[in-house]
Formats: structure tokens, sequence, C-alpha cells
């Protein structure tokens, strides 16, 4: 059993700040891509940025140099830190983690909201 525990999300301005953080708790394959899915109304879920073990990363282009993730492996936590929020920000962001081996297993966590308004 692995549980996901997101925290961070709110309502900021535009050209804001917040950092969202995810911790999974239970057992999960030591090498494993933890990250953070969006998904705002009438449009499907898509990648906002990923992390794997070893500390490579990967960010939609919508976010390049205004988002930063990271991990913490001794913790099982990811961590979002969003800068210059933009109103198409907007969504419900969801932790991810999927193991890196033969049938890995995948976890989501329940979402957060973000809301980016003046």
């Amino acid at each position: 059993q692995v549980d996901m525990l997101e925290s961070g999300g709110g309502l900021v301005q535009p050209g804001g700040s917040l950092r969202l953080s995810c911790t999974a708790s239970g057992s999960i394959w030591i090498s494993n891509v933890m990250g953070w899915y969006r998904q705002a109304p009438g449009k499907e879920r898509e990648l906002v940025a990923n992390i794997v073990t070893g500390g490579r990363t990967n960010y939609a282009d919508s976010v390049k140099g205004r988002f930063s993730i990271s991990r913490d492996n001794a913790k099982n936590t990811v961590y979002l830190q969003m800068n210059n929020l933009k109103p198409e920000d907007t969504a419900v962001y969801y932790c991810h983690v999927r193991e890196i081996r033969r049938d890995p297993a995948v976890y989501w966590g329940k979402g957060t909201q973000v809301t980016v308004a003046s």
C-alpha cells in the first residue's frame, strides 16, 4: 500500500509563487520517476514536470524557466516550485510516481487545486 500526500496548492495572484510537495509513503522501487501532472477544466491531463531518481528532469514547454522540480530520495518526496504563475496555470495538480522496472507500479495523488487569479 502506497499513499501519496500532496500539499501546497491554493490561490495566488498572477506573477506569484507556490510550492507543491508530495510524499509517497510505503514501499516504492528505488528506481522511479516522480512528477506532476495537471488538469484544467475541459482539458486533458498533461505532464508538467518529472524527475528520475538520478536527478534528470523533464518539463513541459509551457513551464520551462518558471517551474523547477526537485526530489528528496530519502524522504520519497517530490517538490514543484512554481514562479511567475499565470492564469493559464490554473488546474488541479496531481502527483505521480512510476517505478522503473519490469511490470512497474504507478501511483497517483488525489490532486491539489492551484488557482491563479487577481
